[in-house]
């Protein structure tokens, strides 16, 4: 028996919505970037340089006397946090102490770290450290701009590729489906305060390349569309290409979310950032290769004048379909 999670012939008018969802989607990036520009994001270590010092104890965390012992030793903006897990067993506590990089070295010396370390054994003995990191603030604006080249030398690539592969309108309708996914990715992190460093960026190309694939796929169902129908309304053959893909579209980003949340639940707290920017990314993708790709196609318009040869979407109009 074949699963199947919608009909093999559908009709839905998807693009009857097109004006309320593009008006959304600008709204949501905008509301994204002013969050982004008020409230900023919680940059982790490796952005911000310093030191991270994970603890593990058989007692309560209690943030405040952490930060009292720690205090005299006068390291600047020292952060507590306790990690909250369900996959922890019963009776282990868990914190994160942030520090600053301090002024004129490039990482909190390991005598400073064992400072540290002294001073919380003096509050719970059986505090334990398993893992200790570094970063010094010369590399950690080495990566911030590393990070930015990344995500930006992948837009460009991928502007150039859909625009040799399909015609410049695609092109652009691609480009500001990833920028709509990226802005809406970074004003979810900056809102929820999740912290943001190597592995959200390593998030974020992921689910650049995700959600072109997915925009590809529908782009390609146009494109051959447009050939079979040439006098068919273009916002009619749009609704018919998103129709015909609809079933691949929705068992591959469904399968990829199933497995997704289970991590989210399972995986841990270390690779929860991670693991939730790919879900969301995943989420906003599939619905701008729809309601973003293609409104701005249908925007820019396509000419499918069979007299000119060039014409975008009529490359192949000489073919028999």
């Amino acid at each position: 028996m074949r699963l199947k999670l919608v009909p093999d012939e559908t009709n839905w008018d998807f693009m009857q919505w097109r004006r309320y969802t593009f008006g959304a989607s600008v709204v949501a990036m905008l509301a994204s970037i002013a969050i982004w520009l008020i409230v900023g994001l919680n940059f982790g270590i490796d952005f911000l340089g310093g030191t991270t010092i994970r603890t593990e104890s058989t007692q309560s965390v209690d943030v405040g006397a952490y930060r009292d012992a720690i205090a005299p030793l006068g390291l600047g903006d020292v952060t507590i946090t306790e990690v909250f897990d369900p996959t922890f067993e019963e009776g282990r506590n868990v914190a994160q102490v942030r520090i600053q990089a301090q002024d004129g070295a490039e990482a909190v010396t390991p005598e400073t770290i064992a400072a540290v370390e002294a001073a919380l054994q003096t509050v719970d003995p059986s505090i334990t450290f398993p893992s200790v990191e570094s970063v010094g603030p010369k590399v950690s604006g080495e990566l911030i701009t590393t990070a930015l080249l990344a995500v930006s030398a992948s837009l460009v690539a991928i502007l150039f590729y859909i625009w040799l592969r399909f015609e410049w309108q695609f092109s652009v309708g691609a480009i500001a489906a990833l920028i709509h996914d990226v802005v809406l990715t970074v004003g979810v992190f900056s809102a929820l305060q999740i912290r943001f460093d190597l592995a959200t960026i390593a998030a974020i190309l992921t689910i650049i390349g995700y959600s072109i694939n997915d925009t590809v796929v529908i782009f390609d169902r146009l494109r051959e569309n447009l050939i079979k129908f040439k006098k068919t309304p273009l916002i009619d053959v749009m609704n018919r290409s998103v129709n015909e893909t609809l079933s691949r579209t929705l068992m591959t980003s469904g399968t990829t979310l199933l497995a997704l949340l289970a991590l989210m639940i399972l995986g841990g707290d270390v690779i929860r950032g991670f693991v939730f920017a790919i879900f969301w990314g995943v989420l906003v993708g599939t619905y701008s290769s729809v309601y973003v790709a293609k409104n701005v196609v249908l925007m820019l318009g396509v000419d499918r004048d069979p007299k000119k040869p060039g014409a975008a979407g009529t490359q192949f109009a000489d073919v028999d379909a």
